[in-house]
């Protein structure tokens, strides 16, 4: 037997019986369930559901169980999707020069925590070129002007079409993405705003928290959407602060958590454990 573990993700109107209907399908084709979670909405009305599961190759493959879910699938409403365990997303990371989440994502690459091929590197400075180099992961230089950064985001889609980018992770990428870069890649750019969004949006958050005298300072991590800032929140943190922290402290601070924040994000969306709905995020254990 050559058995191959799979993950089933589903978004349905929730209805009775939705559990056992997909337990039996999997029954029936001798499948193992390994882990399974389901969250209801009751305001939506929707159900999710994460399912992983093993299965004998040599029964039922990949096309095949394609094949006899989708009339289940028609049936029940489901939006659905089915990723194999095995293979990993492609990953492509842009950033400045604030380079504190490339390094922990990279450190995190080589130690094995991230399911995921890290295919190139993209910047708009050059500072982050010695680290791509000591990481062996290739780097690309695209310069943005000011005035015009259409022929920049030519170029940056050009280089994901050609390395066959999955996931684009924007570790502190300090450019503002246009619709049509958006377009091209829905629900995989992830995007960490040095902010516990909704508040402090923009450039320059510390900052403004720092003028209004909170006491407590986050970072989230979000899909990025057209709207800036406004997008599916995946994961977010806070760090307590004092009247004797300046404004190092903050960004000192601050830089901690967005590393936290960005990494289970990226993590959680390799491991497929996030479901996308009205803005909101269901995020799977």
């Amino acid at each position: 037997m050559t058995s191959k573990t799979y993950i089933l993700l589903i978004t349905c109107p929730d209805r009775k019986g939705l559990v056992a209907a997909i337990a039996n399908f999997l029954l029936q084709r001798n499948a193992n369930i390994l882990h399974a979670d389901q969250h209801q909405d009751n305001e939506s009305g929707l159900f999710f559901m994460r399912v992983e599961f093993a299965v004998d190759e040599s029964s039922i493959g990949e096309a095949r169980f394609r094949g006899e879910f989708a009339p289940v699938a028609v049936q029940l409403q489901m939006d659905w999707q089915l990723e194999s365990s095995d293979r990993k997303p492609r990953v492509a990371i842009f950033v400045s020069h604030y380079l504190h989440c490339l390094a922990d994502l990279l450190y995190r690459y080589e130690a094995g925590e991230l399911h995921c091929e890290l295919a190139c590197i993209v910047s708009n400075h050059e500072a982050a070129r010695p680290l791509a180099e000591f990481h062996r992961i290739p780097f690309h230089y695209t310069p943005v002007v000011k005035e015009d950064k259409r022929p920049a985001e030519q170029r940056q889609l050009a280089l994901l079409q050609e390395y066959g980018i999955d996931l684009v992770v924007l570790a502190r990428y300090m450019q503002v993405l246009s619709p049509e870069f958006v377009e091209h890649y829905p629900r995989r750019i992830i995007n960490v705003h040095h902010s516990f969004l909704p508040a402090f949006t923009g450039a320059r958050p510390y900052h403004a928290a720092f003028a209004r005298g909170v006491k407590l300072i986050g970072a989230s991590s979000h899909y990025v959407t057209h709207a800036l800032d406004e997008g599916p929140i995946i994961d977010q943190d806070v760090t307590r602060i004092s009247h004797t922290d300046q404004m190092k402290d903050l960004l000192q601070k601050g830089r901690d958590t967005e590393r936290l924040v960005l990494s289970r994000a990226v993590r959680w969306h390799l491991e497929h454990r996030i479901l996308s709905y009205a803005n909101k995020t269901v995020i799977f254990g």
